[in-house]
């Protein structure tokens, strides 16, 4: 399904957020940790998020942590909807099928998570969904005559199955992918401690699969040396030497996996860097641009991508701060 017209300069992508009594902390945290941080490390916050619930008013996870929602509307205005459900697939909570509806007839793409991916495949007989592995002998004793997918999601139209707890935070770094860089988007798994970015084909852990940040070896390598050599930038023929590839074939790779050219990627990687110690240090600008591999000319390069200039964005964030 192709991603939401973009946003205007002051709209954010909107996500609802509908728990279910008993939701699984985990995946909570798996989605709006990600825009938290996504927002504090792009120019201006690009996302926003809504908690909900079928009737409204607190919910508590299973861990005793409770959120406040607001109901769920019969005019849903989100961009995207994940549903975060409990350890009971046959909990009234998740009989969604007419909310589910309402936001696709409405053009968002909705995610289901875990026990709420089961519910769906069970309500709609719905063969080559993914849940969460567990599940699977929940979908054999209500007589389904197939065994889940194992992959991490999948997609179908306007409809994404996931496995949830841990893959939940890899399928909304893959969200947001569509609105950041590459770059940023691996900026704030850094952050997360997330070492590696599975696609939705990856298959859950449990079939002992190894899991790579990109789905390709040399290609992760690359990342890495780009990673370790922010401040002095390793020129890009000295990299493909290293990993005895040609240019045409690491650029060929970045193209398939990134959709762009590994200078691209390696200059969006020092300017997420860039970004983060603007707004999370007191360096000045020039050090910052030094620091990130940018001795001359840092300031333009930064307006040229985030629209902005270094000063006049710690000038906004000073002024946001102080309302």
């Amino acid at each position: 399904m192709a991603a939401p017209q973009a946003p205007g300069p002051d709209r954010q992508w909107q996500f609802d957020v509908i728990v279910a009594d008993g939701f699984v902390l985990t995946e909570l945290a798996g989605v709006v940790d990600v825009l938290r941080i996504a927002n504090r490390v792009c120019p201006r916050p690009l996302f926003s998020y809504t908690y909900r619930s079928l009737r409204g008013g607190p919910v508590a996870s299973r861990a005793r942590a409770y959120v406040e929602t607001e109901p769920v509307t019969r005019q849903p205005r989100a961009d995207y909807l994940f549903v975060i459900g409990n350890t009971d697939p046959d909990h009234p909570d998740l009989a969604l099928t007419r909310v589910i509806s309402d936001y696709t007839h409405r053009g968002a793409q909705v995610y289901l998570l875990a026990e709420a991916a089961s519910r769906y495949i069970k309500d709609k007989g719905a063969e080559g969904h993914a849940t969460h592995w567990e599940n699977t002998s929940f979908l054999r004793e209500r007589g389904a005559g197939f065994d889940a997918n194992y992959s991490i999601a999948t997609e179908h139209g306007p409809v994404v199955t996931c496995a949830g707890m841990g893959a939940t935070v890899d399928v909304t770094l893959a969200v947001i992918g569509r609105h950041v860089s590459g770059a940023a988007r691996m900026t704030v798994a850094d952050i997360m401690l997330h070492e590696n970015i599975r696609d939705f084909s990856s298959l859950q852990p449990f079939s002992g699969i190894k899991a790579t940040a990109t789905g390709d070896d040399k290609l992760d390598q690359c990342i890495k040396i780009m990673q370790a050599n922010i401040e002095d930038p390793v020129p890009i023929n000295e990299i493909v030497a290293a990993l005895d590839l040609s240019n045409r074939s690491l650029e060929r790779k970045f193209k398939t996996f990134l959709g762009t050219t590994p200078n691209g990627f390696y200059r969006e990687m020092r300017l997420a860097k860039a970004n983060n110690l603007l707004m999370n240090t007191t360096l000045s600008v020039r050090e910052i641009g030094l620091a990130c591999g940018f001795p001359n000319g840092f300031s333009a390069i930064y307006k040229s991508v985030y629209g902005v200039t270094p000063f006049a964005l710690r000038r906004q964030r000073r002024t946001a701060g102080a309302r």
